[in-house]
């Protein structure tokens, strides 16, 4: 079976569902992280600065040693990467250089020095991914577990491998993401084959697949619920925050210019904007968007500055498919190209329809199904900016005596006149974007528009 072949509707077919998405979309029993634990040191030790230091990176950070650190280190070649994990290793290990030397100071660094520039560049390349600390960097390839089961769902068992601050609270920040994408394994051929199932008109089998998907989504809430036990809001906003930005939309934290990667030779470089790592990043929650058929517009893209500004842009949900691995770029891509509106425009095009005989029945349960799943998936959006309020909103508003500029005193700075102007990580309007694809999730399941 190709990926380009419409993919099997039956239960029984889950097998042939998964091996496609394993061999041509790099999805896993994990979903979107790897089948094995990420490694956590390159065995070649040709790399061993880079692992010194990233082993270190909070005492440096906390001495403020880290950018002497990494200036003097050599500009070392990627050629000696072995393999796919060990490449994503690399990518792991600079990205947190990365952010660290930026942000690792009293005011950010708008230069990024060629020891990491011109390795962070290669591995980049290779990965067809940004040269930042993305989701997948900081989320996806940055774990470890203890579970003797393996189950990466296991939020208990799971640590981050690396952390700026060297706090519970970071490392716990990170796992909560890991453990979702684990939880949402399973539930990725159903999604498919639910799709599948209604363009074969097999109402009861998309049904029961988007009653699964549902239950899903309530187990997602559940693992988010979880943030408050171990990741304090005013450590997240004070320590941990900052060194997430990006260097797009972050004037006001000291990249008016965003950052120049210096390639070091006669002064070759470019000034970079790259939004900074964000669950807006997962692949999963836009997969689960493409599947139900929720539709987000471009208005969300856009800086505070311009926000409420008319304008013809790429969406945000669209833009940071870049910032994921390819392959999982790949596979929403071939959902939003084989399913174009998901179940959305499924069930809508089956509810204005007639009826055949007997059928009544199985439509009236497919819509109440696909309602309640959107709903599930809009409060899940809910939790999540219940959790912003705490964690970002509520310490913003609390008078920030530390010194220097960066994302937290940035943000202490605009909240006092307007907590619309807030930026994310990902540099955007913090509180209307996820508002409004909060709103949109529930619009998606409104058949009376």
């Amino acid at each position: 079976m190709s990926p380009c072949e419409p993919l099997p509707a039956t239960k029984a077919s889950h097998s042939d569902v998964s091996r496609v998405l394993s061999e041509e979309f790099g999805v896993t029993s994990n979903a979107f992280l790897p089948e094995q634990q990420p490694l956590s040191r390159l065995p070649d030790q040709y790399y061993a600065p880079w692992e010194t230091i990233v082993s270190s990176l909070s005492s440096h950070i906390q001495q403020q040693t880290l950018r002497q650190e990494v200036d003097r280190l050599p500009v070392l070649s990627t050629d000696r990467l072995a393999s796919e994990a060990e490449w994503r290793r690399a990518y792991v290990v600079l990205g947190f250089l990365t952010h660290a030397y930026v942000w690792g100071g009293d005011v950010a660094s708008e230069i990024l020095p060629p020891p990491i520039t011109v390795p962070l560049l290669s591995v980049s390349r290779h990965l067809s991914l940004p040269p930042v600390a993305t989701y997948a960097a900081v989320n996806l390839w940055n774990f470890s577990s203890v579970s003797p089961t393996s189950d990466l769902a296991d939020l208990d068992s799971l640590t981050a491998l690396h952390t700026f601050t060297g706090t519970q609270d970071e490392s716990w920040f990170y796992m909560v993401s890991v453990a979702m994408e684990a939880q949402g394994g399973p539930i990725i051929p159903v999604m498919l084959s639910a799709l599948s199932a209604l363009q074969h008109h097999d109402l009861p089998a998309t049904t029961e697949a988007i009653n699964e998907i549902t239950s899903c989504i309530h187990k997602l809430g559940i693992l988010l619920d979880r943030m408050d036990e171990r990741c304090d809001p005013e450590v997240f906003y004070h320590q941990i925050r900052p060194f997430l930005a990006g260097s797009k939309n972050m004037a006001g934290a000291g990249l008016a210019n965003g950052v120049f990667y210096d390639e070091g030779q006669d002064g070759k470089g470019e000034w970079r904007q790259y939004r900074g790592g964000s669950n807006g990043q997962s692949s999963l929650i836009q997969l689960f968007d493409l599947v139900l058929g929720v539709e987000h517009v471009a208005q969300g893209n856009a800086s505070p500055d311009s926000y409420s500004q008319e304008k013809k842009m790429e969406s945000f949900h669209r833009e940071v498919r870049g910032y994921m691995p390819e392959p999982h770029r790949r596979l929403l891509e071939f959902v939003e190209g084989r399913y174009p509106g998901g179940l959305r425009k499924g069930v809508e095009d089956l509810l204005v329809t007639p009826s055949t005989e007997g059928n009544d029945g199985e439509r009236r349960e497919l819509r109440e199904a696909f309602t309640t799943a959107t709903k599930a998936l809009a409060e899940f959006r809910n939790k999540h900016l219940q959790i912003v309020t705490r964690y970002i909103v509520i310490p913003s508003r609390k008078e920030n005596k530390a010194k220097g500029s960066n994302l937290a005193t940035a943000s202490s700075r605009l909240a006092g006149d307007d907590d619309k102007k807030l930026t994310g990580t990902g540099g955007t309007a913090l509180l209307p974007f996820l508002k409004q694809s909060r709103d949109e999730t529930f619009r998606a399941g409104d058949f009376s528009r």
